[in-house]
């Protein structure tokens, strides 16, 4: 006790030479992330491009699908300002138009290039990873040469996306290059495979690559970075549930390449579904890219879930109506009343070829997010305006007879156990949307 004085006495000191260590810390820290800025260019002269070039790097732009977070519904095309959530908060996406002031129109190509590759701003701020840099860096010098000739061609659009709003301290973007140097993978892809093709090689180049499709279809660790050793067994997209393309797909029938490809360019197969979420958009732009890309993607992606049922790729689909609805009585009345017109057996939605709700992954997924987001959210068409549409049930159901309905449909038409705490589900899924 009797030092308690003093001890009282130098404890400002004591906090002070704490935080000039903390600071001196930080100061190194910055100073060891800092990267360098690439010198300011005037925007260069949309007639300095080649057109072929620039029509490459418009099909190039459709298939990693830029548009989707470059853009905001109802803004111009690639002015930025799209919301992406994550799990330490709400990045937008920024302006990739050529203004100067708020796009990229002072970016040389160097300065682009290195964005692509390295996650960098010109001004060599660090750029988060909603940015699928890890995947954009294994992009050829050509095709970014292209992508970069479309996006200066554009029209320049002065608009400031919102602010990023992140848990601290991961506002401070220096935090991102410790993000680097833990979690972006520093192998190279896997080298050539003459055996499977020249459609095959192009199809992986642009899958895991400018597509990025592992971005969405492969779980995520501790630190949000893409799990490589565990690719394409299923991950998480603004809500959705992003299945399986490895062995474990859960798709009822075998995706063969001519129907990937019919689903890719369509956003509809009637062996399996319809597009929806944020797949939606992304069959909105492989039907405006060239044929053979999106065919070399579909023959890619068919070979990666090669295994998956392949032992039974016509399977008989019950219908267990009556058991279903014994077990479920409420989700039965409630299916008749909003869903039975469209849904069932000899519905006119049925006979002018839409899914077979039995065919959809949603029902024969572990977990009911996407067949609850599609009830909530509706479904738009993809690619053409008398595609497949239903409407949205979010504000016209509670999430109890969503649960019920939702219930329901896995008993009749689904596989698997039930699904459990249906209503937390439905929650879960409303707070995802924002609701």
């Amino acid at each position: 006790m009797p030092v308690e004085g003093p001890l009282r006495r130098r404890w400002p000191r004591i906090l002070a030479l704490i935080a000039v260590a903390v600071l001196t810390v930080l100061a190194i820290f910055a100073l060891w992330a800092r990267e360098p800025v690439i010198a300011a260019i005037g925007r260069p002269d949309p007639a300095s491009f080649d057109p072929r070039q620039v029509a490459l790097g418009a099909s190039l732009a459709r298939i990693g699908n830029c548009a989707s977070c470059h853009s905001v519904p109802g803004g111009r095309v690639y002015a930025g300002g799209t919301p992406i959530q994550t799990p330490f908060g709400t990045i937008h996406g920024s302006n990739i138009t050529p203004d100067p002031e708020t796009g990229i129109g002072q970016w040389s190509y160097e300065a682009f290039a290195r964005s692509m590759r390295e996650g960098l701003g010109r001004d060599g701020s660090h750029l988060y990873p909603a940015f699928p840099y890890d995947r954009l860096r294994h992009t050829s010098n050509a095709d970014l040469r292209a992508l970069y000739a479309f996006l200066m061609t554009r029209d320049a659009v002065r608009a400031e996306p919102p602010a990023n709003s992140l848990i601290p301290p991961l506002g401070w973007r220096p935090v991102l290059a410790g993000w680097k140097l833990l979690a972006l993978p520093r192998t190279a892809p896997q080298g050539p495979q003459p055996q499977l093709g020249a459609l095959w090689e192009r199809g992986r180049y642009l899958g895991e690559g400018l597509a990025h499709c592992a971005s969405c279809h492969s779980p995520r660790g501790l630190l949000q970075q893409e799990l490589r050793e565990r690719a394409y067994e299923g991950g998480w997209s603004d809500g959705w549930y992003a299945p399986p393309l490895d062995a474990t797909s859960p798709a009822v029938r075998e995706w063969t390449a001519e129907r990937l490809d019919a689903y890719l360019r369509t956003g509809l197969s009637t062996a399996h579904a319809a597009a929806a979420g944020p797949m939606g958009p992304v069959a909105h732009n492989l039907a405006r890219a060239p044929e053979d890309d999106v065919r070399a993607l579909a023959t890619y992606y068919a070979w990666t879930m090669r295994d998956a049922r392949a032992a039974r790729s016509e399977p008989v689909l019950p219908d267990r109506g009556t058991v279903a609805a014994r077990a479920h009585p409420s989700g039965a009345a409630l299916f008749r009343g909003a869903c039975a017109a469209c849904h069932e057996p000899g519905a006119p939605m049925m006979v002018a070829g839409r899914p077979d709700l039995r065919l959809g992954s949603p029902l024969h997924d572990d977990n009911p997010r996407n067949a609850v987001q599609v009830i909530l959210q509706g479904l738009e068409p993809p690619v053409e305006p008398h595609g497949p549409y239903m409407p949205a049930y979010a504000d016209t159901l509670t999430d109890k007879q969503i649960a019920e309905v939702t219930a329901y449909m896995r008993a009749r038409w689904g596989s698997g156990p039930d699904w459990g705490n249906l209503v937390e589900a439905v929650a879960d899924a409303r707070a995802e949307n924002g609701e």
